[in-house]
């Protein structure tokens, strides 16, 4: 068994949520030693470059989460500006982008997994992004860790799943199938210009919740699937580039697009790097 085989056996042997859910507790912590140390030790491991935040004296927040969740400069990420401009949702990197093929998407070299189930199940959904697109955001510890909008969009439909809490790093997505459909996830579901887009907020081990602008946190919530509808209560339409929703300690985003809606910039490919708001691809109107 090799090193990569053994960091995925140990996720099945580790206690995801008990862990995730007391990493959160410290994240929230707001003792001036606990917090300062913790964001100290992190900067300094990750190489966080804080000239980015508009807060850049890691003292001034108030607690970890506040500091991980931190704004930066908008001028430092200026959003796609063409019309039909796709801009890219967040800071990090591509695992992978595609055709959603046979109503399955790549995961990694040798692994695919099923459009269905990762959208809770939900087949006349997922029938609505069959034939289309998808793009993987992986977001590592020392990015920028908000979720911005792709395109302009108003708000269908949320739905939390339940799931585990992998990590959802390289390592792990070559080695453990299904990874992206089997932990806990936020699927929010927008009708836009081209039909629907989906953009899907992964969990993943230590991650503390996921928030969206409209409803704050959503998960952890609890073990069944609930769905919002936002068709039957307030209207929520966001334009390109603003902000839909946030990690407390990193993950992945997934964007998805029905048939003919787009295609993806050309030199996007797996590990490419990304930054928020670049040029991702253009929208076939």
């Amino acid at each position: 068994m090799n090193r990569d085989q053994l960091f995925a056996l140990a996720q099945h042997l580790t206690p995801q949520k008990t862990l995730s859910r007391l990493a959160g507790r410290l994240a929230e912590c707001e003792n001036t030693w606990v917090k300062d140390t913790f964001i100290q030790n992190f900067i300094k491991k990750y190489q966080v470059d804080m000239n980015e935040a508009i807060e850049p004296n890691p003292q001034s927040y108030k607690n970890f989460n506040a500091f991980f969740t931190r704004a930066i400069k908008p001028e430092l990420r200026p959003i796609a500006s063409d019309d039909k401009a796709i801009a890219c949702p967040a800071d990090g990197a591509i695992s992978q982008l595609g055709d959603i093929e046979y109503g399955t998407l790549l995961q990694a070299k040798g692994h695919t997994y099923s459009l269905t189930s990762l959208l809770g199940g939900d087949a006349e959904l997922s029938n609505r992004f069959i034939g289309g697109k998808f793009a993987t955001v992986y977001l590592s510890p020392k990015d920028y860790h908000r979720v911005h909008m792709p395109i302009d969009g108003k708000l269908t439909k949320m739905i939390h799943i339940p799931g585990k809490l992998f990590s959802v790093n390289k390592v792990t997505a070559e080695q453990i199938p299904n990874v992206f459909a089997r932990n806990e996830r936020t699927v929010c579901i927008f009708e836009t210009a081209v039909g629907p887009m989906a953009v899907i907020l992964v969990g993943a081990m230590i991650v503390a919740s996921i928030e969206t602008i409209w409803a704050g946190q959503v998960t952890p919530f609890n073990k069944n699937v609930v769905t919002w509808d936002y068709d039957k209560l307030n209207q929520v339409e966001l334009k390109k580039g603003e902000e839909m929703g946030r990690f407390k300690l990193g993950s992945t985003a997934i964007v998805l697009f029905g048939a003919d809606a787009n295609n993806w910039e050309d030199h996007l490919e797996a590990t490419t790097p990304t930054r928020m708001g670049m040029p991702f691809g253009s929208i076939n109107i």
